[in-house]
């Protein structure tokens, strides 16, 4: 049974109920056609991160793109 992760940041309402079901029916079909393999035993699995859970060089994602905003204004 083929599985599939995606990991994409939740942030300003997205992605979408609707970008969340164009994506796990895209990659079904793919993996069906690449793998040769039923779409009935496809699973995907989307995880939505919060830009608090996780980070770049010691600071999370949140307070980069704070401070990024800070230095456009």
């Amino acid at each position: 049974m083929p599985f599939v992760n995606i990991r994409v940041t939740k942030e300003n309402n997205e992605p979408t109920t609707e970008q969340k079901q164009r994506l796990i029916a895209g990659v079904t079909q793919l993996v069906a056609e690449i793998l040769g393999r039923n779409k009935a035993s496809i699973v995907v699995i989307i995880d939505e991160v919060d830009t608090d859970n996780y980070g770049l060089g010691g600071e999370t994602i949140t307070n980069l793109r704070v401070k990024s905003s800070m230095n456009q204004e």
